[in-house]
């Protein structure tokens, strides 16, 4: 069995790709890790950290309509443990425009921020270690 981490990517459908490059890279810090044009029909940017294992996929397929956010608990959750990092991460949506919104889930509230993307999918900030 081999000892490497597989790497996920979530990869979610829109209508227009430039809002969310905008809110997941000036607003959330994300990295533009790669991008691709008319692929099969299909655009679409690669949004993440350089060299964490996950990455955020936007595409759009030509002639299809994407749905917005179905629930608000669609979320993506980036667990923060320092304080200053959680800080400056919050403090960049706001810089951008990007105002918290309440969460559906009361529990993402306590020690983290909420802020919703022009589809209507979910981002947490959240002021806690994942340790499992």
């Amino acid at each position: 069995m081999s000892n490497s981490v597989p790497i996920l990517r979530v990869a979610r459908p829109t209508n227009d790709l430039a809002p969310l490059e905008r809110f997941y890279m000036q607003g959330a810090g994300f990295r533009r890790l790669a991008a691709f044009q008319g692929h099969d029909g299909f655009t679409g940017i690669v949004l993440g950290y350089p060299k964490a294992p996950w990455h955020l996929e936007l595409i759009r397929e030509d002639g299809q309509i994407a749905p917005r956010a179905g629930s608000p608990e669609q979320l993506l959750v980036l667990y923060l443990p320092d304080p200053d990092e959680w800080r400056v991460a919050v403090d960049r949506m706001t810089a951008h425009g990007y105002e918290p919104v309440p969460a559906q889930n009361p529990y993402w509230d306590v020690v983290g921020k909420t802020f919703e993307d022009p589809d209507g999918y979910r981002l947490v900030f959240q002021n806690r270690a994942w340790d499992l």
